[in-house]
């Protein structure tokens, strides 16, 4: 019945957005020193499918990267101790889910101290996902701070 169907589909749409909240939730997670925490990059990998790309766009400028380029620098910052107490969380979020792929737009906000000095931004971030066997993979994010 074309009403049996529908429900089933928004019950797995339901269910999905339930799991990319949490993957979405993850990842932001990592991004957290507060407290003399130390950011587990080595998460991200099973978060993202292989070959996935991050762009970055800000003050006219475009930068892609794969997850090894966008963790490497990220890790020197949270190593080297010049970002402390920092932390990232989204503030709103959309989540289309269309079969196995789905589209995350969330805004966000940032704070820390940056080089001992209080600092705060804020920004978008459209993340795309792929159902796999292993859950919900990002397999891109474009992000803009303003």
């Amino acid at each position: 019945m074309p009403g049996d169907r529908e429900q089933i589909v928004s019950t797995m749409s339901q269910d999905s957005t339930i799991e990319i909240d949490q993957r979405v939730e993850s990842f932001f997670s990592i991004f957290d020193n507060r407290g003399e925490r130390a950011p587990d990059f080595s998460k991200l990998e099973s978060m993202f499918l292989p070959g996935a790309i991050i762009t970055k766009c800000c003050e006219g400028q475009r930068e892609t990267m794969t997850l090894e380029e966008f963790i490497a620098p990220r890790t020197e910052l949270f190593q080297s101790g010049s970002l402390r107490d920092f932390h990232e969380w989204e503030t709103k979020a959309s989540t289309f889910v269309n079969g196995i792929t789905a589209t995350r737009i969330c805004a966000y906000r940032k704070e820390g101290l940056l080089e001992g000095k209080v600092f705060s931004g804020r920004g978008t971030k459209s993340i795309q996902l792929i159902k796999t066997r292993k859950g919900w993979q990002i397999i891109s994010i474009l992000w803009e701070d303003f």
